[in-house]
Formats: structure tokens, C-alpha cells, sequence
């Protein structure tokens, strides 16, 4: 039989299983390209301001995705604790993606506008100073460094070579927006954008 050929050699099963795989990869993978509700940005959703584009920076040097995700899951216990499940139209501007799958501490997707600017400044410094039980470490050198903004035009102009809709005087602007604010203050303007647009979904 035709099959018992294929299955005793290595080389040709390799093959065909590559070619399977491969198949089943393309048909999942390319309708997604042409898919408007993965391309195009969902209600409400902008591009990061400068501040909130190396506060993010910042979130992702600090590993904070390691221990905490930014992607609501379409189950009832998830919406109920974090509100409206994740599009992935809100990901249209997000390079890296920060989905996440671990949850040591709890999912940011929603996190904008939940705390106050104070609070999260407090939480970043000493999270125990605000919740007891927390095993969050602190980030107190955050508030010492000082931005300079000085890379900031540049990382617009590469988000917007990548589709992001950034205009030239957003780029302009870039560098005073962020100079003399420190890596705190950008790091909270990041967490408090994310997910405000989906506070107006139902």
C-alpha cells in the first residue's frame, strides 16, 4: 500500500508532514490579512501618544509582561472581573503585541482610568504600601530617570513606516512632549490609556 511506502521513509514522511502543516498554516494565517477586524483599528482606538510610546518601552524593559497580561478572554468570569472581552482591533498600533498568558499579577488590558494618576505612582514605588498582600516588586528608580526624548521622533517615524498613523507635526512635537518627564510618569500615562475605548462598548 501507498501509505506503508510513506511511512517507512524518514525523508518523504518529513516532507509531507511539512507540506500538511504548512497547508493548514496558510489557510488559518492568510485570511486574517484581509480580515478588517484585525486590520483596521477598533472603535475608539489611537495610536500611543510619545509619552505613552516610551512609557510602554518602558513597561516591556521592565518585564512587567511577564507577570501580567493584556488580553480579556471571552468568558463570563473574565468580563465580569475586566470588562469587554479583547478585540484584536486594538492591537492594530501595539509592535511587539503584549498579550501575555500569565497572570501572576491581574490583566492590564483595562486598566486605564480604574486608579488614579497618585495611585499608580504609589503602587510603582512600593506596591505593598497600597495592597498588603501583593508580591509585585517596587520600581523606585523610575521616578530618579529623566527622559530625554531624544530617540522618541525616531520611533515614530519607524511605527509609522509600519502603518501606525502618525502625522509629521505629532513627530515634530515628539521630543517635547516627553523631555523632562520621568520614566514614572511615562510608565502611568501608558497604563492609564490602556483600554478606554473599549469603555464605551457594549
Amino acid at each position: 500500500m501507498n501509505h506503508d511506502r510513506i511511512e517507512k521513509n524518514v525523508g518523504l514522511l518529513g516532507l509531507l508532514t511539512v507540506i500538511a502543516i504548512s497547508f493548514g498554516g496558510l489557510a488559518e494565517i492568510v485570511p486574517l490579512y484581509f480580515s478588517r477586524q484585525v486590520t483596521e483599528p477598533a472603535p475608539g482606538v489611537v495610536p500611543y501618544t510619545p509619552l505613552q510610546l516610551e512609557g510602554r518601552d518602558i513597561y516591556i524593559r521592565e518585564g512587567c509582561s511577564n507577570c501580567h497580561s493584556q488580553m480579556v478572554r471571552p468568558l463570563r468570569a473574565e468580563t465580569e472581573r475586566y470588562g469587554h472581552y479583547s478585540l484584536a482591533g486594538e492591537s492594530v498600533y501595539d509592535r511587539p503585541f503584549l498579550f501575555g498568558s500569565k497572570r501572576t499579577g491581574p490583566d492590564l488590558a483595562r486598566v486605564g482610568g480604574r486608579y488614579s494618576d497618585e495611585w499608580h505612582r504609589l503602587h510603582l514605588r512600593n506596591p505593598r504600601d497600597l495592597v498588603p498582600e501583593s508580591n509585585m516588586p517596587g520600581y523606585p528608580w523610575l521616578e530618579e530617570r529623566v527622559l530625554d526624548g531624544a530617540a522618541t521622533p525616531r520611533k515614530l517615524r519607524t511605527l509609522r513606516r509600519l502603518g501606525v498613523p502618525y502625522t509629521d507635526e505629532q513627530i515634530a512635537a515628539a521630543t517635547a512632549e516627553v523631555a523632562g518627564r520621568t520614566e514614572l510618569q511615562a510608565l502611568v500615562a501608558y497604563l492609564q490609556g490602556l483600554g478606554l475605548a473599549a469603555k464605551s462598548w457594549k
